[in-house]
C-alpha cells in the first residue's frame, strides 16, 4: 500500500486533518460507449469503479476532476455525470473540476458534476450542441457495379443509410432528434451554472466554443488555475492528491493498455482512431 493509501485510513481523526486528502480522477479521451486497446474510452463501464473509489477514500476532503475530453456520446456524458453527482451528494464531498486541453460538448457536460470549475488561459471550453456527420455513397455503388439489396420491415427503419438518398423527411426527423438532445444539454447547464452565467443563451448555447480566458468571463468556469495550486490554496500545502485509476494486471500496464482487453481488430481500431482524431482535430489538438 502506497502512502497516499496508508494516509487515508489512519483512525485518528486530527492526524487525518493535518493531512488533507483529495482524490483525483483523470477524464482523459473521447466519450463511447466502446474503446479500443489503442484509443480507449471514457465510459461508465470503465470509469464506475474508479469513480466508487475516489468517493470512497477515507479522509477524502473533496474529490477533483481533471477533464480532457472533446466531447463523444450524449448519453455516457450524462451517466458519468449523474454518477459523480450521485456519489457527491451521498459522501456530501464538494467536486472540483479542471479543465486541461479541452472540455468540450460532452467534455464540458461532464465538467459541469463540479461545485467549482477551473481551466487554464487556454483551455478550450464550451461546444454546447450536437453534432451529426455522415456521407453519402449513394452513386458509388453503381459506378462500381455493385447491386446492394437491403430488406427492411418498418419504413423508418432505413434511416441515414449512406447508401441511399436523403430524404426531406429524414432530415427532419434528424433535427428533431438533435433539438431535443441539445435542449436537454442546455437545461443541464442552466441548472449546475444557475446564477454563474453571464451571457445569452443565444451565444452560450451556439455550439461555439471559447478559451478558459473567454469561458471565465461568461461563466462557463469559475477561475483560471490548475490542479495543484487551486487545490493547495483550499486545503494547505501538504494537500495529498493520489490519482485514482482503473485497476491493470501486470501485462496491460507493460503494453500501455486500458483496463479491459476486448478482442482486437486493428482494421477497426484504425478506423476507430481515425476518427477519434477527427474529433480532436475540431478543437485544433
Amino acid at each position: 500500500m502506497n502512502m497516499d493509501g496508508i494516509l487515508s485510513r489512519l483512525p485518528i481523526k486530527a492526524l487525518r486533518d493535518r493531512v488533507p486528502l483529495v482524490p483525483v480522477l483523470r477524464l482523459d479521451g473521447v466519450i463511447a460507449a466502446q474503446g479500443s486497446p489503442l484509443r480507449p474510452a471514457l465510459n461508465i463501464a470503465a470509469l464506475a469503479g474508479p469513480i466508487e473509489r475516489a468517493f470512497a477514500m477515507k479522509g477524502a476532503r473533496a474529490v477533483a476532476l481533471a477533464i480532457n475530453s472533446p466531447g463523444g456520446s450524449p448519453v455516457q456524458s450524462a451517466l458519468l455525470h449523474d454518477r459523480i453527482r450521485l456519489l457527491a451528494d451521498e459522501k456530501e464531498l464538494p467536486v472540483y473540476v479542471f479543465c486541461e486541453d479541452v472540455a468540450a460538448s460532452g467534455g464540458y457536460w461532464i465538467a459541469c458534476a463540479g461545485d467549482e470549475i477551473y481551466a487554464s488561459e487556454g483551455s478550450i471550453i464550451g461546444s454546447i450542441g450536437v453534432i451529426a456527420a455522415t456521407f453519402g455513397f449513394e452513386g458509388a455503388l453503381e459506378k462500381l457495379g455493385i447491386e446492394r439489396r437491403l430488406f427492411t420491415a418498418g419504413d423508418k427503419k432505413s434511416l441515414l443509410d449512406p447508401f441511399l438518398p436523403m430524404e426531406e423527411d429524414d432530415q427532419k426527423r434528424l433535427a428533431a432528434l438533435q433539438k431535443e438532445i441539445h435542449d436537454s444539454f442546455k437545461r443541464h447547464v442552466r441548472t449546475r451554472r444557475e446564477g454563474r452565467l453571464k451571457a445569452g443563451e443565444r451565444k452560450l448555447f451556439s455550439g461555439e466554443f471559447w478559451t478558459g480566458t473567454k469561458a471565465e468571463g461568461l461563466g462557463l468556469i469559475d477561475g483560471i488555475g490548475d490542479l495543484k495550486s487551486v487545490m493547495r490554496e483550499k486545503f494547505g500545502d501538504k494537500v495529498r492528491l493520489p490519482v485514482v485509476g482503473a485497476d491493470k494486471s501486470w501485462l496491460q500496464r507493460r503494453l500501455g493498455l486500458g483496463s479491459r482487453l476486448p478482442e482486437i481488430n486493428l482494421a477497426g481500431d484504425l478506423l476507430a482512431t481515425a476518427e477519434v482524431r477527427a474529433i480532436w482535430a475540431r478543437y485544433g489538438l
